[in-house]
Formats: structure tokens, C-alpha cells, sequence
């Protein structure tokens, strides 16, 4: 038996709300001009919010009225004081990333991860953290006690084949108004017990705001910042994470599509090979159309990458093979990219 640990930023989080206001000014830019080039940073704290970056498009776009709008959205109120700082994308990078070029946006690896776990190919306590983040947003908009922020922890009990068998711990630090308490924890523990028996998991323990109360969040408890959140992002520490944000940025930049290439990779690994997981490395030089290399590992050792995978993993075919000038990255940044 052995326990291991996993973690999700609910939607309100600070740093998941700054992911929301990156990725939703971005596609505003790719809505009006698909060839916009991205790279979109947010912070935010004590009522105050500063968006900045480099952005190189032919959208005409307000990104102060895009963040108020993020914010209503979520459940915040929009009159935080909010700076636009955002310049121009760098020449010499479009040296090497132009339509003729179309060689990489950055150095970097990237890892995508499959398991058959469940049907989403994911680990199962991800899956459940996944629902819970989307269930709690829907607490939000239907009862008043409930505030955005928050976050969840599932430490699961798992067999000699990595499989979750039981939940140890299943910790919850959720912003509430501290009035109803006894109903608000009810809520969210009958939900939990609910999500948790369809997979055939028990929890042992629930831990509730372990320090008494959570009534100070959000932007005045708390700071945000794009790209902070990049395991949650990803595969919630069941898989390496190459270290790229993936909020805020266009796909020619690999952080993003070469996250994305990686995914598929792995799913498909998954099927043919009839494994149980399967993870997949990508590495890119900027400016260069071709993947330095692939890397393949799975629970039968190491695979040999083809040559068709070097040549879908390029940037410009990674784009088109998966229309990533038309993804909502919004909905992606709010509850983590790989959810199917």
C-alpha cells in the first residue's frame, strides 16, 4: 500500500482567476485574428489587478472590460482597479516562428500522460477533483454561502499497481461566509461521498478548513499569478511537468501545443499498446520546426518514437491537426487542460 498525494485550485483561486484573464484575452485575439501571436501574463492582489505581456495582432481588443468581465463571471465583483500594460511580442521571436518559418515559439520540454483508469484515460483522483472544481463553481452561482476561492486535496491509498483503492484524506479549504457552516460542509461532504462511491473509493477522513474558518479570500487574502498553477494545469503531479505555463499563450507556442501533442501521443500509446499509463516527453529549440526528441515511457519500459510522431509534433501541424486557433482556452484554464 502506498499514499500519494494530489491537488486542484478551485475556479475562484487567485491564481486560477489570473489563468482565466491571460487565457480569455487571448482568445479574443485569435477570435478576431487567428494569426495572433500571445504571450499574456496577470497579476493580481489587495484589489488591484495587472495584466501585461507581449501580444503582436491585428485584433482591436479592451483587456481591462475582458478581465471585469472574467471576474463576474466567477462570482468577484469587477470594480477592482485594473492596468493595462500589455506591449508588442518581440521581433527577433518572429524571426522564427513566422507562417514561413514556423518553427517553435520556445526552448522547452513538454509531457503528456495517459493511464486507463477511467474513461477520461486519466488517474481516477484526478478525475474526482476535476468534477468537485466544477461541481463547487455551480455552489457558487446557486448559494449564497458559498465564495470562489478554494481548493482540495485528495490523499489516496493506492495498491502495488498504482491503482486508488481508498482515500486517506480528503482535505477542503473552501471560502464561505462562515454563517452556515454546518450546512455548507454537509453539502460538499455528501457530494464527495456521492462522487467518490461511483468509482468505488471510501474516504476515511474529511478535513474542512483545517484552521477554523475561511472567510478572508480571493484577491484580499491571497495574491495571484498566471502560470503558478501548472500542475494543476496538467496532470496534478501523476506525471513531470516541463515547467511552461500553458494560460495566456498562443499555440505556436509549445508550452501549449506541445503539451497538447504530447496528450495525444499518449492516448494513443494507451490504445495500441494495451497499456496501463503511458508518458510522453517532447523538447523543441526556438525557431525550430522539428522536435529535438521524443521520449516514450510506459509500465512495458520504453517505446520507440516514429518518424510520423517528429513530424506531427511540429508546431504548424500540431496547430492544424488539432484546431488549436479555435479552442475556448478559457474553459481550459478554469478546472486544469486535460479533462478528456
Amino acid at each position: 500500500m502506498k499514499l500519494y498525494s494530489n491537488e486542484i485550485v478551485f475556479r475562484g483561486h487567485p491564481d486560477k482567476v489570473c489563468d482565466q484573464i491571460s487565457a480569455a484575452i487571448l482568445d479574443e485575439c485569435l477570435r478576431q485574428d487567428p494569426g495572433s501571436r500571445c504571450g499574456i501574463e496577470t497579476a493580481g492582489g489587495k484589489g488591484k489587478i495587472f495584466i501585461t505581456g507581449e501580444v503582436t495582432t491585428k485584433a482591436e481588443f479592451d483587456a481591462v472590460a475582458i478581465a471585469r468581465r472574467v471576474l463576474k463571471d466567477i462570482g468577484y465583483p469587477d470594480d477592482y482597479e485594473i492596468t493595462d500594460n500589455i506591449g508588442l511580442q518581440s521581433r527577433d521571436i518572429a524571426l522564427g516562428t513566422n507562417d514561413e518559418v514556423a518553427g517553435a515559439g520556445d526552448q522547452g520540454m513538454m509531457f503528456g500522460y495517459a493511464c486507463n483508469d477511467t474513461e477520461e484515460l486519466l488517474p481516477t483522483a484526478m478525475v474526482i477533483l476535476q468534477k468537485l472544481a466544477r461541481k463547487y463553481d455551480e455552489l457558487v452561482h446557486s448559494h449564497k454561502d458559498f465564495f470562489p476561492d478554494g481548493k482540495a486535496q485528495i490523499t489516496g491509498v493506492y495498491d502495488d499497481d498504482f491503482r486508488l483503492i481508498g482515500i486517506k484524506d480528503f482535505t477542503i479549504s473552501y471560502n464561505n461566509s462562515e454563517e452556515n457552516r454546518e450546512e455548507t460542509d454537509r453539502i460538499l461532504k455528501d457530494y464527495i461521498i456521492s462522487l467518490c462511491s461511483d468509482y468505488g473509493v471510501e474516504i476515511e477522513r474529511f478535513l474542512i478548513n483545517p484552521t477554523g474558518r475561511f472567510f478572508i479570500g480571493g484577491f484580499e487574502g491571497d495574491a495571484g499569478l498566471t502560470g503558478r498553477k501548472i500542475v494543476v494545469d496538467a496532470y496534478q503531479s501523476f506525471s513531470n511537468v516541463g515547467g511552461g505555463c500553458m494560460n495566456g499563450k498562443d499555440p505556436s507556442k509549445v508550452d501549449l501545443s506541445g503539451a497538447y501533442i504530447a496528450r495525444v501521443y499518449a492516448k494513443e500509446l494507451l490504445k495500441e499498446y494495451d497499456l496501463k499509463w503511458c508518458e510522453v516527453q517532447v523538447s523543441y529549440a526556438i525557431g525550430m520546426r522539428r522536435p529535438l526528441a521524443i521520449y516514450i515511457d510506459s509500465d512495458r519500459g520504453n517505446l520507440e518514437p516514429s518518424e510520423d510522431m517528429y513530424r506531427r509534433a511540429e508546431p504548424a501541424n500540431i496547430i492544424s491537426a488539432l484546431d488549436m486557433k479555435h479552442i475556448c482556452y478559457e474553459e481550459r484554464a478554469r478546472y486544469g487542460h486535460f479533462y478528456d
